[in-house]
């Protein structure tokens, strides 16, 4: 058995398709309420996941808990950080797109390959339904949304009039920077796609990934964003 196996089984898929859509890590009793599961069977599924290694425990105290176990940390259920695709059967895209990259000439590379990451981010906008606002906080939020809609778990760590920060261990293009940093331009370009799509009236600064270990497979990614209305 591995992690083929969570996206063969229709359970299994379902399960780490709603862990994967939600911005903290969910318990047993959520995915239960969520797919009208037996408790029982919810956890079964999760600790299904990890034991195919596409999903790890964490522990965190939750306030306005009663009764039994009122007090203690909840077992919550993570997404382990994705550095490569899970395709059935693979296709290697990661390494065709690298192949693209080395292609392009050197001059001018790196703004053509940010063109068509921000082509790529106002694509998965469109795709997700994405409603444009004008409050950072609310645009951050919705942009996590529909990451996680689209399948990749993001949440917001920090958010304001001129910064936010985004931690997701399933960045989309993480398994394409992994095989090629050049692409980290695409991938900063398609932040920016999902910034000018979502939150109206403002221009991105600047976007980078702070965590070096964006290339490790024990590491969320970090993506500070600065804005500029």
């Amino acid at each position: 058995m591995n992690r083929w196996d969570a996206v063969g089984d229709p359970d299994l898929r379902a399960t780490l398709w709603f862990v994967r859509g939600q911005a903290d890590p969910p318990s047993a009793d959520d995915l239960a309420a969520a797919l009208d599961l037996p408790r029982s069977v919810a956890r079964w599924r999760l600790e299904r996941l990890v034991a195919l290694g596409v999903l790890q425990p964490v522990f965190v105290r939750r306030t306005g808990r009663s009764g039994p176990g009122a007090g203690r940390p909840a077992k919550t259920y993570a997404v382990v950080p994705e550095t490569s695709t899970l395709e059935f059967p693979p296709r290697r895209y990661e390494q065709l797109f690298r192949f693209m990259i080395e292609a392009l000439p050197s001059r001018g590379r790196s703004a053509r390959l940010r063109e068509i990451g921000i082509a790529f981010g106002r694509e998965l906008a469109r795709a997700g339904a994405v409603r444009p606002v004008t409050h950072p906080p609310a645009a951050f939020d919705q942009i996590c949304r529909t990451l996680g809609k689209l399948g990749f778990q993001a949440a917001v760590e920090s958010v304001s009039a001129d910064r936010a920060v985004v931690l997701t261990p399933t960045c989309p293009l993480r398994p394409l920077v992994v095989q090629d940093q050049a692409a980290r331009e695409i991938d900063r370009g398609m932040w920016r796609g999902l910034v000018a799509s979502t939150l109206l009236g403002a221009r991105t600064a600047e976007v980078r990934c702070t965590t070096d270990g964006c290339l490790a497979a024990d590491s969320a990614c970090r993506i500070v964003i600065a804005l500029e209305r």
